[in-house]
């Protein structure tokens, strides 16, 4: 018994492939050698030519999206760096700063990646060089800021002073060891005065720090 001839073009071989099904692929669905698909698909493609396109079209990946939650972020952000004239951290005062400053470097990523909606870098490209990754000097200051917070928060709900030895508190240690920093900066006269300000303002006591209470006791204390 002869296996029953295909009609040319056949119409479920276009349809596939119409849909972005590479030929190998359609080969293996119907059983037969990828030729044969091939050359049904070039009489398709005599009697309509645009099949070639909606195949590249098909693999094409999909076109970046935008939400609703990503339209309110973004407008989230839009006002706060109209407000504040700086984008949010990661380490912010409030979670929402925190969650904005998250949902930010996703876009930078896309922004990178060559996947950001058009939506979001039109409104975006209002912040100069938002999609900028930071540079070591950018990141340290950075850095710097949390480690202030921190440390105000702290000592906002009672805390001692952090110390930079002698704990096994490994956040204890890591602020100690940036206050202790500050302290050899200050007395070594290289500290910028903007960072002093700072510390002064937000940390009164920080170049003291503990002293003698809770420290060592003077030389000739009695035992």
């Amino acid at each position: 018994m002869t296996a029953k001839r295909r009609a040319a073009p056949n119409p479920e071989f276009v349809l596939l492939y119409r849909s972005g099904t590479p030929t190998s692929k359609i080969a293996a669905w119907a059983g037969v050698a990828e030729t044969t698909v091939r050359y049904h698909l070039q009489l398709a493609a005599k009697q309509e030519p645009a099949i070639r396109d909606e195949h590249k079209a098909a693999l094409a990946p999909p076109q970046p999206r935008t939400t609703e939650v990503g339209l309110r972020n973004l407008a989230a952000v839009l006002a706060f760096h109209k407000a504040q004239g700086r984008v949010p951290i990661g380490h912010g005062k409030t979670a929402r700063e925190r969650a904005l400053a998250s949902w930010l470097a996703n876009r930078r990523r896309e922004a990178s990646e060559g996947a950001l909606s058009p939506v979001y870098r039109e409104a975006l490209a209002v912040i100069p060089e938002w999609d900028t990754p930071l540079t070591r000097k950018a990141r340290d200051a950075e850095r710097w800021q949390q480690r202030l917070q921190e440390l105000q928060r702290i000592r906002a709900a009672g805390g001692e002073w952090p110390r930079h030895q002698k704990t096994d508190d490994r956040q204890e240690r890591t602020l100690g060891v940036w206050l202790h920093q500050q302290r050899i900066d200050y007395r070594a006269g290289r500290m910028d005065p903007t960072k002093e300000e700072q510390l002064n303002r937000l940390l009164p006591g920080w170049r003291e720090g503990r002293g003698r209470r809770g420290g060592r006791k003077p030389r000739n204390a009695p035992r």
